[in-house]
């Protein structure tokens, strides 16, 4: 009995410092970082896919909108304790491959206070 109660410490202590190292580091990224603040490269209408590779890399996601293809890039920093941080890039293309519209989601807090002036803030 007492060899198997020994056993079983021996599996705990790893067990639990494991555990105590997840919940202590407790954050996981996905996804590459850019630059968000940096876009004004990026015109509707005239960026075509081919500059938005060479600049951004290829895209995380592909996806679809309304029939245009559309491209997304993210970054998300998920946090078990405190705020997690996550920002996207869509871009939308027309059919000859060029920028129909896109859109920048963020709440790196850097970054927020740069894009709130456009906001009216």
């Amino acid at each position: 009995m007492a060899k198997q109660a020994s056993r079983t410490n021996r599996f705990r202590i790893p067990a639990a410092l494991v555990l105590i190292s997840v919940l202590t580091a407790g954050c996981a990224t996905v996804g590459r970082d850019f630059n968000s603040t940096g876009l004004s490269w990026i015109f509707a209408g005239q960026t075509g896919k081919g500059e938005i590779l060479e600049k951004l890399g290829e895209p995380f996601r592909v996806g679809i909108d309304s029939g245009d293809p559309t491209w997304t890039y993210g970054y998300y920093r998920y946090r078990v304790f405190g705020e997690s941080l996550t920002k996207d890039l869509v871009i939308r293309f027309d059919p000859e491959g060029k920028v129909r519209s896109f859109t920048l989601n963020t709440n790196f807090p850097g970054e927020k206070e740069t894009l709130e002036p456009a906001l009216g803030k």
